[in-house]
């Protein structure tokens, strides 16, 4: 019976720091979700080679003569002479380049995927195969080998005047396509790493402090600034492993962002957030108008039931449009049913950028604008 009432207890516990963890506004994300470890991240390569074995599909070496360069160096490698003068025609070879991401902590042997991206006037890359090609970092140094058999999404056919594609077939994947010829030194043989946060803020820069200390003791981290913080490693590389393991899982409690509203010009997609709010205004913009207006209302309780008279708003919008019918929403006024109601009276991406941006400048829309 004791343990039946601990254990409700300990879940009543539980659900009342919920409750005020929620109604504080804040939210436990784990840290490796919200943070990066200095030092530990991919990196970039890249490569020039040759795809061979195209079917007829291969650049033209009279309007791409590094094509015709590269399989001449390449033969003069290989030991066989090219006569200078003489006009070859390449049509089943592409000159390409090669990109791969270099994970951290890899080591020589590793296989990793490459992609292939044709570089002159090929038609396709399907079928091809790429020769061996070095594949380089920033600091010019070659950290992988790539190799294999193009694979081409895409497919397209043509006869006489008409073609058809599908997809593209100028770029192809070769998966586990390169092997690693050169390891990344790693950087958790110190005796401190630096986190970076997602973002730089004073408050989830202490709230990380707090409960990377009230999980490994004080003095384990150090901050640096807003954004980086230092943190004492284990000097054996087992305890190591694991202080790492468990400090990625250490839950952090970070602040709701505000208000925010992102708009995507490009694909004309507009999200925000649940605290967007806004406030009465009147709006007209080309031939559109948009009345946000708020009533307040009083509740009244009924008789001897012991409540209190409250003050509510009802909230309403009205669209009017010349050479058109009224339109009236019912409800509460939020940002998304105006988005709404511009999106069913035929307003554009442009319209309905320039409306939220003047909405936020007269400052009826109360959040942010970010457009990507």
């Amino acid at each position: 019976m004791r343990v039946l009432i601990r254990a409700c207890c300990r879940a009543a516990g539980l659900l009342l720091a919920g409750l005020m963890l929620a109604a504080s506004g804040q939210a436990a994300e784990r840290l490796k979700d919200i943070a990066s470890v200095s030092g530990i991240r991919n990196n970039q390569l890249i490569g020039y080679g040759l795809a061979v074995g195209l079917d007829g599909t291969g650049d033209q070496t009279t309007q791409t003569p590094f094509t015709r360069q590269s399989v001449v160096s390449m033969l003069q490698a290989l030991g066989v002479s090219v006569p200078a003068n003489q006009n070859i025609q390449l049509k089943n070879t592409a000159a390409v380049i090669v990109t791969a991401t270099l994970p951290p902590f890899s080591r020589p042997g590793q296989a990793i995927d490459v992609t292939v991206s044709s570089l002159g006037n090929a038609k396709s890359l399907r079928g091809g195969t790429l020769l061996m090609t070095p594949l380089r970092g920033a600091d010019g140094q070659v950290y992988g080998m790539a190799q294999g058999n193009v694979i081409v999404g895409g497919a397209g056919a043509s006869t006489g005047g008409a073609s058809v594609q599908v997809n593209q077939l100028s770029a192809g994947r070769i998966p586990g396509g390169a092997s690693v010829e050169r390891a990344v030194p790693g950087q958790l043989d110190q005796e401190m790493i630096q986190i970076e946060l997602a973002r730089s803020d004073f408050t989830l820069m202490q709230n990380t402090l707090e409960a990377i200390a009230q999980r490994f003791g004080p003095g384990v981290a150090l901050p640096v600034d807003a954004r980086f913080l230092q943190v004492r490693l284990p000097v054996e590389a087992g305890p190591r492993m694991a202080f790492l393991a468990q400090l990625e899982q250490v839950r952090i409690n970070t602040e709701v962002q505000g208000p925010r509203v992102v708009i995507n010009s490009r694909t004309g997609s507009v999200v925000m957030n649940q605290l967007v709010t806004l406030e009465p205004c009147a709006i007209s913009h080309g031939s559109l108008t948009i009345r946000v207006t708020k009533d307040p209302q009083v509740s009244q309780p009924q008789p001897f039931s012991r409540g209190e008279t409250a003050v509510t708003t009802k909230d309403s919008v009205e669209i009017e449009q010349p050479k058109a019918a009224l339109v009236a929403l019912p409800g509460a006024a939020s940002l998304d049913e105006v988005v709404r109601a511009l999106n069913l009276l035929g307003a554009n991406v442009t319209d309905l950028i320039s409306i939220l941006q003047a909405m936020k400048t007269a400052g009826a829309l109360k959040a942010e604008i970010e457009v990507i």
